[in-house]
């Protein structure tokens, strides 16, 4: 069994859905201690808890200490063997987009179409939005070759939660391809999301638009900002989503979006208002433009895993080297032997090439 330490680097749940996520793809029975020990809060919240028996239930696995506040647990993988549908209830607010991120890598090799609905958080802080793993992480695993949908059919905010986000995920024919994007272009579309629930009467969605708007503006960056008005969610919220389009996509990634896009985004919270959102979110994105990056810093980590599993040597340029960054470079090494290298700004990846055999399992360790 391989016992992997939580507190190393970013100490955060990053360790624990990626730790889970490679064992159950390599057949690794695995000890994990120190679990967050860097958080304000460590051990397991409901989150963590959730990914790790979604996963379990995916290749029929086993699990010992899954209990909330946790710092230590054991996760002994089983067969893959997936279903058609799922249907996970985080039970709080916590991240479903980092719920989902933790299982799509053994969704990509499961061997059928999958469909799965996810309730909890869907914008929060210390945590991807949904729109931006809609605009950003999935045109990028589509150049990869996983055909991958995500609909917001309820957002979900904090303290309440009950957002849904369904995610439909076609399986892999053949390995995960790397992708190379090491070279930062003009930027040729800026653009974004505001949306708001039960909020219209206060004009948050247009307020954090014209603030971000003024912004981008006097960086040079005039900004299509789509202004959205949702009730469907079971309690007030906000959150808005920018995006800055580099390049344009050849024949060959025509269907899956730009060359780069880089993305920052904020939710709302009890007295943040609407005008320092869009501020703060159109700042960051200058921010990312600005360090020349072809991956922005939500991203630069996120897609560690997937060239991690990859076919070929995957290279980008990042905007820093984060504790996130460093996570998903170690784990990749202690599960797939796949070398990542990092040089100043320059990411690259040589992936493991994980493949399915014919009877849908991968053909490096999945028993």
């Amino acid at each position: 069994m391989l016992t992997i330490d939580g507190s190393r680097f970013s100490g955060s749940g990053a360790i624990v859905r990626q730790a889970v996520a490679f064992a159950a793809l390599t057949g690794q029975p695995i000890h994990v201690v120190h679990v967050r020990a860097k958080r304000e809060q460590p051990g397991l919240r409901a989150q963590h808890l959730r990914v790790i028996e979604a996963l379990a239930e995916l290749v029929n696995g086993q699990t010992e200490g899954l209990v909330q506040g946790s710092q230590e647990f054991v996760f002994h993988p089983g067969s893959l063997k997936v279903g058609r549908a799922y249907r996970w209830h985080i039970g709080s607010a916590g991240s479903t987009t980092m719920l989902a991120l933790g299982i799509l890598p053994v969704l990509a090799f499961s061997g059928s179409p999958v469909t799965v609905e996810l309730r909890g958080g869907l914008f929060q802080d210390l945590a991807p939005s949904a729109l931006h793993l809609q605009y950003v992480m999935l045109p990028l695993l589509r150049r990869m070759g996983l055909q991958v949908e995500i609909e917001i059919v309820r957002p979900g905010y904090v303290p309440r939660g009950e957002g849904i986000l369904r995610v439909s995920v076609q399986p892999l024919s053949g390995p995960l391809q790397a992708i190379v994007q090491d070279q930062a272009g003009p930027v040729t579309r800026v653009w974004g999301i505001a949306l708001a629930s039960h909020l219209e009467e206060r004009q948050v969605s247009r307020r954090m638009a014209d603030a971000a708007r003024e912004v981008l503006a006097q960086a040079g960056y005039p900004a299509d900002i789509e202004i959205r008005h949702d009730s469907e969610s079971l309690q007030p919220g906000a959150a808005l989503a920018l995006f800055a389009d580099q390049g344009v996509a050849d024949q060959k990634t025509a269907d899956h979006g730009p060359v780069v896009r880089l993305g920052a985004d904020q939710a709302g919270a009890l007295r943040r208002r609407a005008e320092s959102i869009g501020t703060h979110v159109a700042r960051q994105l200058l921010q990312e433009v600005s360090a020349g990056a072809t991956l922005d810093r939500f991203a630069a980590d996120q897609i560690i895993p997937f060239a991690a599993l990859a076919d070929g040597e995957s290279r980008f340029i990042i905007p820093a080297v984060t504790d996130h960054v460093l996570t998903g470079a170690w784990l990749a090494d202690v599960f797939l032997g796949a070398q990542v290298g990092i040089d100043d700004q320059r990411l690259t990846i040589a992936g493991a090439g994980l493949r399915m055999n014919s009877e849908q399992t991968a053909d490096k360790g999945v028993p």
